[in-house]
């Protein structure tokens, strides 16, 4: 395995809000985040640092191979846990109240992904049958494409596009969403926060996902198109590339 995480404020905004990394247990499995923190003055950065320390505290302590249904169950544990911490700790700080984060994450083993999202950032991936968006998006855009009341087309450029419905440590109580696929050599797996997908469509992903090069180069290119494209938001992205060549290492891990 090959994987990195990489963030950048982006070419408006004062201050990353984003956080998340790649993270590697006991057992050599993957455990990669990107989490998108809102609240506006400095609460977003808090909400995603702390859910992103949270989850790999928790991760370095697993010290076996998980099943896709254990690693689904870690994540249904653990998420809860963040969304409870966070908003335990908005209501104990006002300067903090209101604050959330989107989280998007995936365990990869040699053989599976579990992918686990609350908000819109977002999973993509690419193997055998191409490349694909495996997460739904938690926005007010996406229910109106879903009811039919607008386009996808539409939607790229809404008004409100940036309306979470979804989003860590605003509730007491979350739903997510979980999904395991195979995981398999040469497939690849993106995970960014929509300072990304909202800038570089998904045909331009994924021709940078194919070149050739390693993955610090790949999301260097992607950040620098988003950049390109205006840069008003954040932008944060991991990739985690299965080799085929059967290769296993962590860049920036």
């Amino acid at each position: 395995m090959k994987a990195i995480f990489k963030t950048d404020t982006g070419k408006v905004r004062s201050h990353n809000e984003d956080n998340g990394g790649v993270f590697v247990n006991n057992s050599g499995e993957f455990l990669a985040i990107v989490a998108d923190g809102m609240g506006g003055h400095k609460a977003g950065e808090v909400a995603s640092q702390c859910a992103v320390s949270h989850l790999k505290e928790q991760w370095q302590q697993v010290e076996r191979m998980l099943t896709p249904a254990q690693a689904e169950t870690w994540f249904r544990t653990n998420i809860s846990a963040v969304n409870k911490q966070i908003l335990k700790y908005s209501r104990e700080n006002q300067a903090l109240e209101g604050m959330g984060t989107t989280i998007v994450a995936v365990i990869v083993t040699d053989k599976f992904a579990t992918v686990a999202n609350i908000g819109d950032s977002r999973c993509y991936v690419m193997n055998d049958q191409g490349y694909k968006q495996l997460t739904e998006d938690h926005s007010f855009v996406n229910e109106l494409v879903k009811t039919g009341q607008i386009t996808p087309e539409d939607a790229a450029h809404h008004p409100r596009k940036n309306i979470v419905l979804k989003a860590v440590g605003t509730e007491p109580e979350i739903e997510m969403d979980t999904k395991t696929i195979t995981f398999e050599k040469g497939d690849k797996i993106l995970l960014c926060s929509d300072g990304l997908s909202d800038k570089v469509t998904k045909d331009e992903m994924e021709s940078i996902l194919k070149e050739q090069g390693n993955v610090e180069e790949k999301a260097g290119k992607l950040i620098q198109m988003a950049n390109q494209y205006g840069g008003e938001d954040n932008i944060s992205l991991a990739i985690i590339e299965y080799e085929a060549r059967g290769e296993s290492r962590c860049t920036e891990c």
